[in-house]
């Protein structure tokens, strides 16, 4: 039980790759740390079914599975873990105030922010169906793109991120049918000449995903012509989603600078925000990698640095 009164040494919102990793670094560092764990414990990895190119697990691993080695771990070095949602903070003063469920308030001298970020999808019933199901949906094609090699996918999306995704998929896709839902992308004049300028990429303009189709897994998409209403069924094996990710950063803004699209912003080679003893770590402030072993890496970064203030403070 923790007792609210007491000023934690290190608080962490956030239960993905890079907040267990910070517990682990900062429980070993001897700073006792809690961690909230939000409403998806474990993170976006609990969402996909095997995990290959994190190192350690040579025969890849459940990505729910892998959570729980990380919580584990955490654990086995004396962190506090606590089920819930952080709903409000106030980060104004020197000891820094967050409210779990609206009813329990935590007081800590370092917060480590690692919350994430939250992948767009479109919404389908059908894509909602697999997804879940572990099928062929994603929202990563670096993550699980190498399970769909020589097959043909799918993916939706108009931007850069899509344009590399798409790029990506073609080295180990025998198609790649990208779809636009206008008649121009929003990508960086480079990027779409790339995907153009790739034989096995193919682009279909003014489309729109009407359907996945399949019964246990994906086996083709309903595309439809916004402008003619003509919809044509494409066979694959994957469904790539490449449309965004938003966050997960909206209870921190009112103190923490974050940027056009909600991302944290943390100063150079460093994990600190502009408030003193706010680290930020993982998906919530890398909008470029994404990985869950970048991940790690910041919340390692975020625990270290949360040791070196606390000393320079004399509070640890």
């Amino acid at each position: 039980m923790i007792n609210t009164n007491d000023i934690l040494n290190c608080l962490i919102i956030g239960s993905g790759p890079a907040g267990y990793t910070a517990a682990i670094y900062a429980a070993r560092a001897n700073l006792s740390p809690v961690m909230v764990t939000g409403m998806q414990p474990g993170g976006q990895l609990t969402t996909t079914t095997d995990v290959e190119n994190y190192p350690g697990y040579p025969k890849g691993v459940n990505g729910t599975v892998m959570m729980d080695d990380f919580k584990a771990q955490a654990e086995r070095f004396g962190t506090k873990i606590i089920t819930g949602q952080v709903t409000k903070v106030d980060f104004s003063g020197a000891v820094h105030q967050v409210w779990v469920d609206d009813n329990q308030t935590l007081k800590a001298h370092t917060v480590i922010l690692s919350t994430g970020a939250t992948a767009k999808y479109l919404g389908l019933a059908s894509e909602q169906k697999f997804l879940q199901n572990g099928a062929g949906v994603s929202a990563c094609a670096v993550c699980d793109g190498f399970f769909y090699r020589g097959k043909e996918v799918a993916i939706v999306g108009a931007g850069d991120t899509a344009c590399e995704e798409a790029i990506y998929l073609s080295k180990l896709c025998t198609t790649v049918h990208m779809l636009v839902r206008s008649d121009k992308m929003r990508a960086s004049k480079i990027m779409q000449q790339r995907v153009l300028d790739q034989p096995n990429i193919k682009v279909y303009w003014n489309s729109q995903t009407d359907e996945l189709l399949g019964t246990d897994a994906v086996e083709g998409v309903r595309i439809k012509n916004s402008k003619t209403g003509d919809t044509n069924d494409i066979p694959i094996y994957g469904f790539f989603v490449a449309i965004g990710h938003q966050p997960n950063s909206a209870v921190f803004k009112d103190f923490v600078n974050v940027d056009e699209q909600g991302y944290v912003i943390t100063k150079a080679d460093s994990t600190q925000t502009n408030v003193e003893g706010v680290f930020a770590s993982g998906d919530l402030q890398d909008k470029m990698y994404r990985q869950a072993v970048t991940a790690a890496g910041t919340g390692c970064m975020a625990a270290l640095e949360a040791e070196r203030y606390l000393s320079t403070k004399g509070l640890h």
